[in-house]
């Protein structure tokens, strides 16, 4: 196995590899939902699933995959990319931030030739970004508002299964489900699960105008669910607001503020963080900032005594891709698995790409691939 090493921006391989790329084909899938999945976040049932599928292909080929992001707006630029190094990773990064500002965000193009580098380099993509951990303890992440009856049996239903953590969402326009069931969740299973909540106030579906709720009542909302002793309070506010999260965190003494999952600008990110307003950054790396320069954000976030943990809400390779750097990173305490049958949305809709659903073991960790690069086998 040849060994790993980076000069001017290249990784190179003892074994003297030297790889093209061909070809990048960019496919749709989708799935029906029925019944539909309900997401706080979306004032419409969602009825249908899609996904895209970015396969990046070599002269020695190796094909490498990735998924996360639509890819919309990307056949124009196809042309910069062929013919290029995919292990020059950080050319490549710069080259997919530089269309960015013409196009959309393509960091599922980033993963994919990360995929490659981890098959050429004979090792899964994790170790290439530190190897800190081989597995992470993962929290459910419900995506829908449900009775507090029903949320109590989930709990201990997760319980059950070894989860370490549970994510509930509360709909700040109608608050008083999401608290009743985050205090049945806390009264059913005590100490047994860390109760994260999730306010959702941070960016909007496309066609939703609806306005934040205003900071005030935000403030009386967060001091309520303070008194039920979550892990974090996320998305609570806007995330140009950084006064507002400043206050938040200063109402509520050692209550944890988590937010960034779709913040595509590092500079936003440190913006919260320098000002004493973020406890815990959620930056996906197939949505918001790709895979890399998550990476730089995590090492510095550590340094300074933050939490880094992804969001992971795409499908089940961009899953695997958040899995690869969070543990790469020593990111924690948990990593995101978006997992709510009452409202929808099960392993096996989240990961039609994959050959097989992704689950944890039953300690209520998530083993990351041990074949080389991402470890993603395709169904589709």
């Amino acid at each position: 196995m040849g060994g790993v090493g980076v000069h001017s921006g290249r990784p190179f391989l003892d074994t003297g590899t030297s790889v093209k790329i061909t070809e990048i084909r960019v496919t749709q899938h989708e799935i029906d939902l029925d019944p539909p999945m309900y997401a706080a976040w979306d004032p419409d049932p969602r009825r249908s699933f899609a996904a895209t599928v970015v396969r990046v292909e070599t002269d020695e080929g190796v094909v490498g995959v990735g998924s996360g992001d639509t890819m919309a707006g990307f056949a124009p630029y196809r042309e910069l990319f062929l013919g290029t190094d995919p292990l020059a990773i950080e050319p490549q990064v710069r080259r997919i931030a530089s269309i960015a500002f013409h196009g959309g965000r393509f960091w599922p193009l980033e993963a994919a030739l990360w995929d490659i580098l981890g098959q050429v380099a004979g090792l899964p993509v994790s170790v290439l970004f530190g190897g800190v951990a081989d597995r992470l303890p993962v929290y459910a992440s419900w995506c829908s508002v449900q009775p507090p009856g029903r949320r109590a049996e989930d709990a201990a239903e997760l319980v059950a299964r070894g989860f370490r953590a549970v994510k509930v969402r509360v709909d700040p326009r109608d608050p008083e489900p999401g608290v009743a069931s985050v205090a049945a969740v806390r009264e059913a299973v005590g100490d047994r699960l860390d109760v994260l909540v999730d306010l959702n106030q941070a960016w909007r579906m496309p066609g939703d105008t609806r306005p934040a709720v205003e900071l005030a009542d935000i403030r009386a909302l967060v001091r309520r669910l303070a008194e039920h002793a979550p892990g974090w309070i996320e998305e609570p506010l806007p995330y140009a607001d950084v006064a507002g999260h400043r206050l938040l965190r200063a109402d509520n003494p050692g209550l944890r503020i988590a937010s960034g999952e779709m913040l595509d600008s590092e500079t936003q990110v440190h913006a919260l963080v320098d000002a004493d307003a973020l406890d815990v950054v959620q930056t996906d790396v197939v949505l918001s900032l790709g895979m890399s320069r998550t990476r730089r954000l995590a090492e510095d976030l550590a340094a300074r005594h933050r939490r880094f943990t992804p969001h992971t809400w795409s499908n089940g390779v961009g899953l695997l891709a958040n899995l690869h750097v969070a543990a790469g990173v020593g990111a924690g305490p948990y990593l995101e698995f978006p997992y709510d049958p009452a409202g929808g949305w099960t392993p096996e809709r989240r990961d039609f790409l994959l050959a097989e659903p992704l689950w944890p073991a039953p300690d209520g960790t998530l083993a990351v691939p041990q074949a080389p690069g991402l470890g993603a086998t395709l169904a589709v």
